[in-house]
């Protein structure tokens, strides 16, 4: 902290902690009134959709899952879904599934990481998970092992934890036995155990009281809690079909960021992701997710966002119920994929990572080339919705000193779980008081 001879006080934390990535925040606060808050995101650009032009359809899943190392089947799932729907393609029954049940694995570790090592040191007062598992060494063990059976099941479908290679368009180059997945039985219905203890323990950490006025977007399915498919819709009338969605949003371009700002056209900043999808499609959720939910204090819409790591510990209970009625059910298909015939078209697909929608469009010629490629991802969509968070939480916390307001304004943004790295990354923060 630091106080010039005009009264301006500035607050720098040149790293925050416990997100993925880098970036920057200022805030300017004169005679107690705040002039702006500016959340910046200065990595430089990971030029993937360029990286995509030229490459043939098929090795847009392998491309798309070097985009992140937490959440590589969302983008997988997004390009192929993106790809399947511009060459008629349809993938159902137990290829379906298996999708549904790789993405259950990607939420299980990526809400375990989430909750357990970035967001829980917020609210306990730690500085870190390692400070915390000096007090709460079982804890953290359990979300340890959470994430690894979350890893695992990712393996088996995916061949391997860390960007999988074994999705394809029309489906997957290898498909499991049945014994494969029979065999993670005994571990996931440890973890459905776990995830409910987790949503207990959670819901009785202290949670600042804040109610946001958000016009959420996600996915929605008639019948399922979303991953893959469905129309966009949000709780102020939204009702699209994927195909709608440049027609519907737009990205713009601001001087302080590297990432495109995305917004509503006519209506502006929007949020995706736990809350989005909970408050979206609560009566969706698998049994004892939705009975935790409730017994957690959470209502059928939440609203506040230091309330998202409760829902994120839902959403971990909901996809251990899901992966196990998918193993019960589970009868190999008889082949691995179906076929894809290339040709030109244009394909839109979005998928729900665990931080939120994962929009993809590409465009094809008639060899099944890409000819343009557009990815939207989830923290670029949450940037202005996450300043507005920040300005509320700074209207109500002006009077904390310094650095009780910054660990507070990082824990607002760790709300979002945020993947900057993924947005094209994180936080040097600059608070600046003065008086006029």
């Amino acid at each position: 902290m630091t106080t010039s001879e005009t009264g301006t006080r500035r607050i720098d934390v040149d790293y925050l902690a416990r997100v993925e990535g880098e970036g920057s925040m200022t805030v300017r606060v004169v005679d107690g009134v705040i002039e702006d808050v500016e959340f910046g995101i200065f990595e430089p650009p990971r030029f993937f959709e360029a990286f995509l032009r030229g490459r043939m359809f098929t090795e847009a899943p392998d491309i798309t899952a070097r985009i992140c190392g937490i959440c590589p089947i969302a983008y997988q799932m997004s390009s192929v879904h993106a790809m399947e729907d511009a060459l008629g393609a349809t993938v159902g029954g137990q290829l379906r599934a298996l999708r549904r049940l790789i993405y259950c694995g990607e939420w299980i570790e990526s809400h375990a990481l989430h909750v357990y090592m970035l967001h829980a040191p917020d609210f306990l007062g730690y500085q870190s998970a390692i400070h915390m598992a000096a007090d709460h060494r079982e804890v953290v063990e359990r979300g340890l092992r959470l994430k690894k059976a979350g890893n695992t099941l990712v393996a088996v479908l995916g061949g391997r934890e860390i960007h999988p290679i074994n999705v394809r368009v029309g489906g997957f180059y290898r498909v499991p036995a049945k014994t494969e997945l029979t065999a993670l039985v005994d571990e996931l219905e440890w973890a459905r155990d776990a995830a409910l203890a987790t949503v207990r323990w959670v819901a009785e950490l202290p949670t600042p009281k804040v109610e946001m006025d958000f016009e959420f977007v996600s996915l929605s399915h008639p019948d399922e809690y979303p991953f893959n498919e469905g129309r966009l819709v949000s709780n102020k009338g939204l009702d699209i079909a994927l195909s709608e969605f440049n027609e519907t949003f737009e990205e713009e371009h601001v001087a302080r960021s590297n990432a495109l700002h995305s917004r509503i056209r006519a209506r502006g900043a929007y949020h995706v992701g736990p809350l989005a999808r909970y408050s979206l499609n609560f009566e969706k959720l698998r049994p004892m997710a939705k009975s935790a939910a409730l017994e957690a204090g959470l209502g059928p819409v939440c609203a506040n966002p230091f309330q998202s790591i409760v829902v994120r510990s839902v959403e971990i209970l909901h996809a251990c119920e899901e992966a196990l009625a998918i193993i019960d059910a589970y009868e190999p298909p008889a082949e691995p994929f179906v076929p894809v015939t290339p040709g030109p078209g244009q394909g839109h697909g979005a998928s729900e990572a665990p931080r939120g929608m994962l929009y993809h469009r590409y465009e094809l010629d008639g060899e099944g080339r890409i000819l343009d490629a557009q990815i939207v991802p989830p923290t670029a969509q949450n940037q202005l919705t996450i300043e507005s968070d920040l300005r509320v939480v700074l209207e109500e916390n002006l009077d904390l000193p310094d650095g009780d307001l910054a660990w507070r304004l990082e824990q607002t943004i760790r709300n979002y779980d945020p993947c900057i790295s993924c947005a094209t990354h994180f936080l040097d923060l600059r608070i600046e008081r003065s008086s006029s």
